[in-house]
């Protein structure tokens, strides 16, 4: 087995299909397919399961990828201190959803570098399916993620994930503060019928994000952008309404106001640090407690 093939094996797994890791890698989907054809071939046994959604780690690529990760950090480690990278140096791999990086992360990164200097956190965005996944390619060490209601397991694979609350919040209505809303604490969801929403692009795994859950009709997106502070400075030009956890609060630009909607469900979304299964190495217990003490002391 090639070091190549196992850097394959990671990648597809992280990223959920062979044209996603194509295109992190520089291959073609035809070259991923055959270098995954042939370390199939050396180990004897499916590694995928290929689905309409993309593919899915078989139990015996499950069990690959978990030596895979090993052997591959290894060498990763070998060349950070052959390249004099690593002295007295300890690397956490940390991945957050957009929203949380606004806040949570930013002021848990900052406590950090007071309390542990030594420690080095390197950090990416990505959906809550994508670093799960990434999490489970052991391409990350931890991650921040978002769940609603009813609050499943982040995937449905074993040995089950570790997952922890951080944080729990209402999801509210970011409006400008001039115009038809202006000057409101609520609104109801049969106000919301007709209003142009400003939302993120949703995936097969991953629904629309932005626009108010359970709207009657064909919701009318009229801008359509990945990030959080894109989004609400799109809001208070006036341009459109989006959803906004309340512990965003802290970040609205002028112009934005939030407005809770007074019927429909009660939607709340969850801030999880999931992690592999097992205790956790003492620096990533570091940047737990970080996150933690962050999102306890938060209004």
């Amino acid at each position: 087995m090639s070091t190549t093939s196992l850097r394959v094996l990671r990648e597809v797994a992280e990223r959920g299909s062979f044209s996603a890791a194509a295109v992190e890698l520089g291959y073609t989907q035809s070259g991923i397919s055959r270098q995954v054809a042939v370390l199939e071939q050396e180990v004897g046994h499916r590694l995928f399961e290929r689905r309409t959604a993309g593919v899915r780690l078989t139990p015996a690529g499950q069990a690959l990828l978990r030596h895979a990760a090993v052997v591959l950090d290894e060498l990763e480690a070998a060349r950070r201190e052959l390249a004099g990278e690593s002295a007295g140096r300890t690397e956490v791999r940390l991945g957050a959803i957009i929203s949380a990086g606004a806040v949570l992360v930013p002021q848990a990164l900052k406590a950090l570098r007071l309390r542990a200097p030594g420690l080095a956190v390197t950090t990416r965005e990505g959906t809550t399916p994508a670093l799960v996944r990434a999490v489970r390619a052991g391409s990350l060490d931890l991650a921040v993620v978002t769940a609603r209601p009813p609050f499943r397991p982040p995937d449905d694979e074993l040995p089950a994930l570790e997952v922890e609350t951080l944080a729990e919040a209402r999801l509210l209505v970011a409006v400008p503060a001039a115009g038809r809303f202006a000057g409101r604490t609520s609104v109801e969801v049969a106000e919301l019928a007709d209003v142009d929403w400003i939302a993120s692009p949703g995936t097969g795994s991953e629904p629309l994000l932005g626009v108010w859950p359970g709207l009657a009709g064909r919701p009318r997106v009229a801008h359509s952008a990945k990030d959080w502070l894109t989004k609400l400075h799109l809001v208070a030009a006036g341009c459109g309404l989006t959803t906004i956890p309340a512990n965003l609060a802290p970040v609205l630009p002028e112009g934005v106001q939030m407005l809770e909607v007074t019927d429909g469900t009660d939607e709340r979304r969850r801030l999880l640090a999931v992690r592999p299964p097992g205790d956790p190495a003492p620096a990533i217990e570091a940047v737990l407690r970080a996150l933690r003490d962050v999102a306890r002391n938060a209004p």
